[in-house]
């Protein structure tokens, strides 16, 4: 008798939902720094209104604050992301590791039909082929270990 496949739900997240709080590379030490991003205050001499970002590193105590259009720290890199020889598997913050991982190791995988919803392209839609397909299953979910296992190690 075979075990009973593990499923996985859409949960139906859009990437903007996992922006607010990102992993990146410390701009001074090259650790982990944490990058947040607060709702706008109050519009600008123009009237257009920019989300307030904060840069945080506790390796090294850099704190960067930005707000506006062209912010100091305003490409951070990601510090989730590694190299497989199909592509890039990267990810914003350890909530959203875990959705791709759930979504990669799962033999069987739903989604609501379009309809129910009203959003046709959720996350997961969106995802690479390359990800999404069954024989690609070991190596990506092997690149998430090696990502979730950079963070754990430091």
């Amino acid at each position: 008798m075979s075990a009973a496949p593990v499923r996985f739900r859409d949960p139906l997240s859009e990437i903007y939902e996992f922006t607010d709080s990102v992993l990146v590379r410390c701009q001074r030490c090259e650790e982990i720094a944490h990058y947040e991003r607060h709702p706008a205050v109050a519009p600008d001499a123009h009237g257009a209104s920019y989300p307030q970002r904060r840069l945080v590193c506790r390796s090294c105590g850099l704190t960067r604050n930005s707000s506006g259009a062209g912010g100091r720290c305003a490409n951070p890199v990601l510090w989730l992301q590694t190299e497989t020889r199909h592509g890039v598997v990267w990810a914003y913050n350890l909530e959203h590791l875990d959705l791709l991982r759930r979504f990669v190791a799962a033999s069987l995988r739903e989604r609501p039909p379009w309809y129910e919803h009203g959003r046709k392209m959720t996350y997961v839609a969106r995802l690479p082929a390359w990800i999404k397909r069954a024989k690609n299953r070991d190596e990506v979910l092997r690149a998430i270990a090696r990502i979730r296992a950079s963070v754990v190690t430091r």
